[in-house]
C-alpha cells in the first residue's frame, strides 16, 4: 500500500479522548472502570451483573479470503465498519484480539488497523498493552515449573516423564526453542528430558482466558488442563498439582477486558490473543458479552481466512458463548485474488485469466460461509493501485453468488469509507437468521474433522497418521469424544500445504498430531507441518523499528 503518512504518524496526530469519556459514551460507569493511564482501562467484571437484563445487540463477524503474507485488512475493516455504523447513529462497539509481539516484530508489524481506521493508543496496544499476554505467559510457565518440580521432588503422582504434554511458552517468534532439552547440569536442576516452547498465543491458557465466563469458571478450566499422563496412562491435570488457584491469581486482571478507542472515538474492547491458525482465533467471550449488552452492533474479527477464524468462531466459540451472528462480512482484496491466481506481481500487473482463477478462492469462502445459515456480505478493501476492471470482476462474482458487495475505502476515509457496507449490514441484520454449526458434538472426532475438511477445505479425504489415531482413541476412552475440534493448519491455503493457493485440486488432508485441550474444552487437530512456534524471517519487522531520545517510536506499522 502506498501511504502519504505512516500509521503511527496519523495516530500521533489524532485527537485521542480521555478513556473516561469513551467509557461514558459506551455506557460503562466509573465503578466498573480501572484506569491504566489516560487512554487505557480495564473493565471490571461486575459490569456483567449490572447489564445482564439488557437486550443483546447484533453480532457482526468479520472474516476474509485466504490472505497474502501481509494481511488483507480484516482489522481495518472491523474498525472502519464500527466507525461507519457510529456515523449512522448506531451505538456500536468493536471487539478485537490483543496483538502478539511475535508477529509485531516478525512479518506483519502492528495489528491495530491502519490509516484512518485505527485503534489507539496503537504503540501501547502493539507492545505490552496492559500486560495480559505477559500474565498468560507467566501462568503457563508456572504450571510447567510446578510440574517439573513435582517430578523432581518424589513424583507422588507417578508421572511418566516420557508422556508430558505441557511445554513452556514465550511471546516471541523463536524457532530455536521449538525443540529443547531441559534439566541439564546435575540432579539439582531437574530430570533431563526433551521439551519445547510454544508461542504464548498458542497456549491453552490463552484460550481458557478467552473462553471463561468469570473467575470461578476460569479456575475450573485451569484445573482441568491435562499436563501429562502417569505410567498407567491416566491423565494428570493441573488440579492434581494443586496449582489452579495460583494460576487464577496471576490471571485475575488479565481476565478483565481492556477498553480503548478508535481514531474516531468508537469504543473498542481488546482482550485475549489466540491465533486462528493454531488456536480459536477470536477475542474473549467476556469482552463480546459486555459489548453485546452495551451496544446495538458489535463488530468482532476472526483471524486469517474464513476456513480458520470464522470456522472456529462458528463451530467452537459460538457454542461456548451462546452467540448467534447476525451477519458475516467477507473481506477480499484485488492483491489477494491476484496472489491466489498465481501472479507474483500483485500490485502493478493485471492478468484477467489469473484474476478469474484467484476469484475461485473468494467464491469458495462465500459458499463455505453460506453453509452456516448466516447472511453474507463481501467487502472489497480498496487499495489505490486496484484497477476498475478488477473491482467489476469481483462485483460480477458476487452478483452470480447472490451476495451483496460494498467497495470500502476505510484506510483513507475512515468511517465515511465504510458507509455503503454499514448500510448493507443494517439491512441484512433484519433478515431471518438460520445459524447452525456444521457438526453435532456427539459425532466421532474423525467425523468432525472430515466434515470440516471436505465441506470447508474441499479435501478429497482425511489421512490420520498412526500417532494421532492412537491419541484420538485414547481421548475417546477418557470421555473427551464429544468436544469440538480445533484444526491447526496453514493460513495461506485452504489445504494443509501453504503452496496450494487459490482453490486446490482435490487433496488429502494429513493429520500429523492431535492434542487434548481439556481445560479449554476442545481437541486440537494438527495438520501438515504447522508449528506452534513461528520463526523470524531474514528481514523481520523489528529491524525497521526504533525509538528517539524523546520516546517517539518509529517503524511500528
Amino acid at each position: 500500500m502506498i501511504k502519504m503518512e505512516s500509521d503511527i504518524d496519523i495516530a500521533k496526530k489524532a485527537d485521542i479522548w480521555p478513556i473516561g469519556k469513551i467509557a461514558e459514551k459506551a455506557g460503562i460507569s466509573d465503578k466498573c472502570l480501572e484506569l491504566y493511564g489516560k487512554h487505557k482501562a480495564k473493565i471490571d467484571l461486575s459490569i456483567l451483573k449490572t447489564t445482564e437484563k439488557n437486550t443483546n445487540g447484533n453480532l457482526i463477524l468479520v472474516t476474509a479470503m485466504n490472505p497474502t503474507p501481509y494481511g488483507e485488512g480484516k482489522t481495518l475493516t472491523t474498525i472502519g465498519l464500527g466507525q461507519a455504523l457510529t456515523l449512522l447513529g448506531k451505538k456500536t462497539m468493536i471487539t478485537l484480539r490483543e496483538p502478539s509481539m511475535g508477529p509485531v516484530f516478525g512479518v506483519k508489524g502492528g495489528a491495530t488497523g491502519g490509516g484512518l481506521s485505527q485503534i489507539l493508543p496503537m504503540e501501547d496496544i502493539n507492545l505490552h498493552f496492559t500486560g495480559d499476554i505477559h500474565a498468560v505467559q507467566a501462568a503457563h510457565n508456572l504450571l510447567a515449573a510446578m510440574l517439573d518440580t513435582h517430578i523432581l521432588m518424589g513424583n507422588e503422582l507417578d508421572i511418566d516423564i516420557n508422556n508430558i504434554v505441557w511445554p513452556r511458552a514465550i511471546d516471541m517468534n523463536d524457532r530455536a526453542l521449538r525443540n529443547i532439552v531441559i534439566g541439564l547440569g546435575g540432579s539439582g536442576n531437574g530430570i533431563p528430558r526433551e521439551s519445547k516452547f510454544i508461542i504464548t498465543a498458542a497456549s491453552e491458557i490463552m484460550s481458557i482466558v478467552c473462553l471463561s465466563k468469570d473467575i470461578m469458571d476460569l479456575k475450573e478450566k485451569l484445573s482441568n488442563i491435562t499436563v501429562a499422563f502417569d505410567r498407567k496412562g491416566n491423565p494428570i491435570n493441573a488440579g492434581k498439582l494443586k496449582v489452579e488457584g495460583a494460576l487464577a491469581a496471576i490471571l485475575k486482571d488479565a481476565l478483565k477486558p481492556n477498553l480503548v478507542q478508535t481514531i474516531e472515538h468508537t469504543p473498542a474492547i481488546i482482550h485475549g490473543g489466540p491465533f486462528a491458525n493454531i488456536s480459536i482465533g477470536t477475542n474473549s467471550i467476556i469482552a463480546t458479552n459486555i459489548a453485546l449488552k452495551l451496544a446495538d452492533f458489535v463488530i468482532i474479527e476472526a483471524g486469517f481466512g474464513a476456513d480458520l477464524g470464522a470456522e472456529k468462531f462458528l463451530n467452537i466459540v459460538s457454542r461456548k458463548g451462546n452467540f448467534s451472528p447476525s451477519v458475516v462480512v467477507l473481506v477480499v482484496t484485488c492483491k489477494a485474488i491476484k496472489y491466489h491466481g498465481g501472479l507474483k506481481d500483485i500490485i502493478t500487473y493485471h492478468d484477467e485469466e489469473a484474476f478469474l482463477k484467484g476469484l475461485k478462492n473468494v467464491e469458495k469462502h462465500i459458499d463455505n460461509l453460506k453453509l452456516f445459515g448466516v447472511p453474507v456480505v463481501v467487502s472489497i478493501n480498496k487499495f489505490n493501485f486496484d484497477r476498475d476492471q478488477e473491482i467489476e470482476m469481483i462485483k460480477s462474482l458476487c452478483a452470480k453468488k447472490e451476495v451483496p458487495v460494498a467497495l470500502s475505502k476505510m484506510f483513507s476515509e475512515g468511517g465515511n469509507g465504510g458507509i455503503d457496507l454499514a448500510n448493507i449490514i443494517l439491512e441484512l441484520s433484519k433478515q431471518k437468521n438460520n445459524f447452525k454449526p456444521l457438526y453435532e458434538l456427539d459425532e466421532d472426532i474423525e467425523k468432525k474433522v472430515e466434515i470440516i475438511a471436505k465441506k470447508v477445505y474441499g479435501a478429497k479425504r482425511v489421512i490420520f497418521e498412526t500417532k494421532p489415531k492412537k491419541k484420538i482413541e485414547l481421548y475417546k476412552k477418557l470421555g473427551y469424544g464429544n468436544l469440538p475440534v480445533c484444526i491447526a493448519k496453514t493460513q495461506m491455503s485452504l489445504s494443509d500445504d501453504k503452496n496450494l493457493i487459490g482453490v486446490p485440486p482435490p487433496f488429502d488432508l494429513e493429520v500429523t498430531d492431535v492434542e487434548l485441550a481439556s481445560g479449554a474444552g476442545y481437541i486440537v487437530i494438527v495438520c501438515g507441518n504447522i508449528t506452534l512456534m513461528p520463526g523470524l524471517s531474514s528481514t523481520p519487522a523489528a529491524v525497521k523499528m526504533d525509538i528517539d531520545d524523546k520516546g517517539n517510536i518509529k517503524g511500528l506499522l
